[in-house]
């Protein structure tokens, strides 16, 4: 397990990043546009956490948490003339927060010392076959949420195709980053520190995703801690 002395950690209400998948961000405020020039003069990365749902009130200060969250690494940035930035991070590793830093001279962001997490893969042939099942289940699912879709997709045989050639950590990781589930809802991947159970938890949000279309009952629902 990875250390990292100090991150720069950077709190949205509506964004989760998940490792191999990639997201783009409009930098404005002034502490983050701080945050991206000092992460862009050292190692260019970003710690992406998600304010917890009950304190979005707080978020122009420091608010609450969640205690793992993803190290993105900066990929592609463009400043624009009035100081704003247009970044796009790619996911690398999750983390849990050890600490939160003091903030010291003239710093404005949040930063913590964090460890970096590692997945529980299958190492056995039965948790690899049950793997191997998760996948086709998620994969199925995913075929009725697209295909239901009625032309939202341009091709949604390609789409599908796309996902297919995932290998299984990439395959759930892009999944949950690529349909629109709620943020404490990516947020319970996230957290997940076993592969298997992240394909349990995407198929059940899938389910809850089809089960609104039809107007059916998929049951109850676990959040992350």
């Amino acid at each position: 397990m990875g250390l990292i002395e100090s991150l720069p950690l950077f709190p949205l209400s509506d964004v989760v990043l998940l490792p191999e998948s990639s997201v783009p961000l409009f930098i404005f405020e002034p502490r983050y546009r701080q945050m991206t020039r000092d992460a862009l003069a050292g190692a260019q990365q970003i710690g992406m956490v998600t304010v917890r749902p009950d304190s979005l009130a707080a978020m122009a200060g420091d608010p609450p948490i969640f205690q793992v969250g993803c190290l993105g690494r900066i990929a592609h940035v463009q400043e624009r003339p009035d100081g704003t930035f247009h970044i796009l991070l790619i996911g690398a590793a999750r983390f849990r927060i050890l600490e939160e830093l003091p903030r010291e001279g003239d710093r404005l962001y949040r930063s913590a010392r964090v460890a970096l997490l590692e997945d529980q893969k299958p190492d056995s042939a039965s948790e690899r076959e049950r793997l191997a099942v998760s996948r086709d289940e998620l994969m199925a699912l995913l075929t009725r949420f697209v295909r239901g879709l009625a032309g939202a997709i341009e091709d949604p045989a390609r789409a599908l195709a796309s996902f297919e050639r995932l290998e299984a950590h990439h395959l759930v990781n892009a999944v949950a980053q690529s349909i629109p589930f709620r943020p404490v809802e990516r947020q319970q991947m996230l957290e997940s520190d076993s592969l298997l159970r992240r394909f349990e938890i995407a198929s059940d949000l899938l389910r809850f995703k089809l089960a609104e279309s039809t107007g059916s009952d998929p049951g109850p629902s676990a959040l992350p801690n």
